[in-house]
């Protein structure tokens, strides 16, 4: 029996336009699910992850929805539910360190934003889909948190760093709250991975830094995160609970 197949499931990846909730949504089609793609501001590249997907002879719809908010993660469901019927698999990937500032500069504003959409998505996103999953007595859901969430993250990446511990520990709260509903709940913790996130966000310079830092002497890919994130999904981990996966290339060991 292959404890990988998802047919017949539906899965929900917030954020899967680009970079690792792409590759996480991929890599469950890959598995049979059907995808609902969630995407905020760049529709080309939504299209571009369901064309990926298709491609694999998966089924994808795209969903536009800001999960930052409790409006937002209401309607995402709601809309994924109307199209693919109840979700199975929740992905909460939906996250952004929006810029590099020191802690002394950092702004209420700026604050709010980060958490809004790194941590409090998490949960309005899992509350939503709680309800279904509680009723059938099954469900899973995935949450992507970062290396930064251990060790402080890097320059100008505190508060993210913050907000990234903040869904290291919600991961366990809602482990313990939902294993008697029958929900397996998890997190990845990606190292520095080549995605439009550090494009963005970080020099050559500081990427030759963080790879001196890495045993395995390299950068880890959007598509090697994806498959753990589809692995977790799957009844292959089905007693793996409340745990978070590292996946950084030996970078940090616990």
């Amino acid at each position: 029996m292959n404890k990988q197949n998802m047919t017949g499931r539906v899965a929900l990846v917030t954020g899967a336009s680009t970079g690792i909730g792409r590759w996480a949504a991929v890599a469950l089609a890959e598995c049979g699910a059907a995808v609902a793609v969630n995407y905020n501001k760049n529709l080309a590249a939504a299209e571009e992850t369901q064309r990926m997907i298709e491609a694999v002879g998966g089924r994808a719809v795209i969903i536009q929805s800001d999960v930052s908010t409790k409006a937002g993660a209401v309607a995402l469901t709601e809309a994924a539910r109307a199209e693919l019927g109840a979700i199975d698999i929740l992905v909460n990937n939906a996250g952004d360190l929006m810029q590099r500032c020191s802690l002394q500069e950092f702004s209420e504003e700026l604050w709010d934003r980060v958490m809004n959409l790194n941590l409090k998505s998490v949960l309005l996103c899992s509350q939503t889909v709680m309800p279904d999953m509680i009723a059938r007595g099954s469900g899973v859901i995935i949450n992507v948190g970062s290396i930064a969430g251990h060790n402080g993250g890097g320059p100008g990446a505190g508060v993210y760093a913050t907000a990234k511990a903040g869904v290291h520990c919600l991961t366990k709260a809602l482990a313990k709250e939902l294993a008697p509903h029958g929900i397996r709940v998890n997190a990845v913790a990606p190292g520095v991975i080549d995605t439009p996130f550090h494009e963005r966000m970080s020099t050559p310079q500081m990427i030759e830094q963080f790879v001196s830092g890495i045993p395995m002497k390299r950068t880890g890919t959007s598509e090697e995160c994806g498959r753990v994130i589809a692995f977790l999904a799957s009844d292959a981990a089905a007693y793996i609970h409340g745990e978070m996966i590292e996946i950084n290339g030996g970078q940090l060991m616990v």
